[in-house]
């Protein structure tokens, strides 16, 4: 045994991991079949622009020890995340706020706005919203929810709203007030120097192997088992097992990016594509995470942009979102039996718990488990 713990996965779950069990006086590996650190919060210098090469990753959280321990390991910006909603080529404001209801409906007022929505959501006769669609009309009205959030979810989720459940938007922030923030967190911000740089601080003092497939054959596998007292694994579980019991499913997203001869494309960094006929969902322009929307960002003469289209998942794709329905919910609690049957080995993180984590949520998942397993 060279190593107290083997950590399988560089994103910020073994991490984070490995920084506590330094401290605590462990020694670890981390090993990650990907050719870079810091998973899908991986960031790529183009045109002297920070990538999100995974799509866009805003640091936001209402927890002061989170935010507290990121601040350790990088600087924050004072970014705020204001999208805007591209329909058919006219603009409007996401989150839904006095901004969007002003021009959708022409009212001044919160109390119009107010009527408005509750005025579309009679019509409509919801009582006890059944689906996503029915979810959405009872908070922002049926033109809202038909130019605005109809087009773009059915692209994100491959499938009509009336048949996705009403949970998955009831996170969506409608304010009577003219705040553009999409967030309702305390703290927020992006890294300056992007999040690699800042993965690469948690992880310095600590072995790394890139381009390592743990699960590459059972004996890959045993070789790397016998090198440590402990396994934190942070890859799919289902993989883990070697899908024996099925696959576990997910929304997966294809990017196509390109450098533009310009210094500034859309002025945002997001703009979401909410018709049904427009194929990407959004298009985010990576510079304005980190340069201010004013002379500061178009003193770089190029910008680079992404387009995001949403897929099935398929084996071999990048797992994004897990689809958490009752079959997969069900299929996940079989294979979480298995994963507890393994004494040596901890599942953690958004792929081996199969959870829906913001960054925050995986940061604050991993400390908990540190506490437990380091003491």
């Amino acid at each position: 045994m060279n190593y107290d713990y083997l950590i399988v996965g560089a994103g910020l779950y073994g991490a984070v991991f490995a920084q506590e069990a330094k401290k605590a006086g462990k020694k670890c590996l981390v090993i990650d079949k990907r050719p870079q650190i810091a998973g899908n919060v991986y960031t790529e210098d183009i045109e002297g622009i920070h990538v999100h090469k995974y799509g866009a990753h805003i640091f936001h959280t209402n927890n002061k020890e989170v935010w507290d321990y990121v601040n350790r390991f990088a600087e924050f910006n004072r970014f705020t995340n204001s999208p805007v909603a591209n329909y058919h080529g006219e603009l409007y404001s996401l989150p839904f706020n006095m901004y969007t209801f002003n021009k959708m409906w022409g009212v001044v007022t919160p109390e119009e706005a107010a009527a408005k929505i509750e005025e579309q959501k009679k019509a409509a006769g919801i009582t006890e919203p059944k689906n996503l669609e029915e979810q959405a009309i009872s908070l922002i009205g049926t033109d809202i929810y038909e130019k605005l959030v109809k087009g773009y979810t059915e692209k994100q989720w491959g499938r009509p709203c009336t048949e996705l459940p009403a949970f998955i938007i009831k996170r969506l922030p409608v304010r009577l007030t003219f705040d553009n923030n999409y967030f309702n967190a305390l703290y927020q911000g992006i890294p300056m120097g992007g999040y690699t740089k800042m993965v690469a601080h948690m992880l310095e003092g600590t072995e790394v192997r890139l381009n390592e497939d743990y699960l590459a054959s059972p004996e890959k596998k045993a070789e790397y088992d016998a090198m440590a007292d402990k396994v934190i694994y942070t890859g799919p579980i289902d993989a883990y097992f070697g899908y024996s019991e099925g696959y576990l499913e997910y929304r997966s997203v294809r990017f196509e990016n390109e450098v533009l001869d310009k210094p500034n494309f859309q002025g945002n960094v997001a703009v979401n594509y909410t018709d049904r006929e427009t194929p990407w969902t959004r298009i985010i322009e990576h510079k304005w995470f980190e340069f201010g929307k004013d002379d500061q960002g178009n003193d770089l003469p190029k910008t680079v942009i992404s387009r995001e289209f949403s897929s099935e998942w398929k084996p071999g794709d990048e797992p994004y979102y897990p689809v958490n329905d009752e079959k997969n919910g069900s299929l996940y609690q079989t294979y979480k039996a298995l994963a507890e049957k393994e004494e040596k080995v901890v599942f953690g993180g958004r792929l081996g718990e199969y959870k829906y984590y913001d960054m925050d949520q995986v940061i604050a998942s991993a400390l908990e488990m540190c506490r437990k397993e380091l003491g």
